[in-house]
């Protein structure tokens, strides 16, 4: 069914116009981005076989360019699309984190944790760097590797809060696996970098496992 056969109110843009993103499912959303499907598909219908094919939303948006040029009825265009809404998404996520305290607003952090992390095939160890009032300095990526893991150095995190001259720091990993659920090795590394950055007076104020459908916080476990 073409989306003009849709009812007027059950069309994506119209949807999204009436009553908010949030009332569209992630095949909808990606119909608006797409504009228009292809032969025999809806957009609708071509978002939806793409998230299929991908793994779900960061699968997509994390492809690299030449596989998401890949995809059936997704060409430069839409590629490009795609790409677009995500930099802003980040950036958007970014600037809230840098004008109010990313402490207190943990539904943004881990919102942005999740555009940057949750569609990595391999492991990636990110910090974000804070001032004294807890706003963001920056974002970095420090550390990447296989898929079983990455290695994760105290000594190049405590240069890099000195270089940013951050008095606090948050730090996060993916687990490309699917599973937030932190290991042993994960607390372990947790309480190795937390004493390392007290040496210098820097806080770790949390250390957050992202991976595609959930994120856990180790402060929130009590385990920092």
């Amino acid at each position: 069914m073409a989306i003009t056969d849709l009812p007027l109110d059950a069309r994506p843009r119209e949807k999204l116009l009436a009553r908010g993103p949030d009332a569209l499912t992630d095949a909808e959303l990606l119909a608006v981005l797409l504009r228009v499907g292809v032969r025999g598909k809806s957009a609708i219908e071509l978002g939806q076989q793409l998230l299929e094919q991908c793994g779900g939303l960061p699968g997509l948006l994390q492809a690299d360019s030449a596989a998401r040029l890949k995809l059936p009825g997704l060409g430069p265009a839409k590629s490009a699309g795609l790409l677009a809404a995500l930099e802003l998404s980040r950036r958007g996520l970014a600037a809230e984190l840098q004008r109010g305290p990313a402490f207190s607003q943990p539904a943004q952090v881990r919102r942005y944790l999740q555009a940057e992390l949750a569609g990595e095939r391999n492991e990636v160890f990110l910090a974000l760097f804070l001032d004294t009032r807890h706003r963001l300095i920056a974002s970095e990526r420090l550390f990447q590797g296989s898929i079983d893991g990455a290695s994760v150095y105290p000594r190049v995190l405590v240069q890099k809060a000195m270089l940013h001259n951050a008095a606090a720091l948050i730090v996060a990993h993916n687990h490309p696996s699917g599973v937030a659920e932190p290991s042993a090795a994960d607390e372990a590394l947790t309480r190795t970098l937390k004493e390392a950055l007290a040496l210098v007076d820097v806080r770790l104020l949390d250390h957050i496992v992202v991976s595609q459908g959930s994120t856990v916080s180790l402060a929130e476990r009590g385990l920092m």
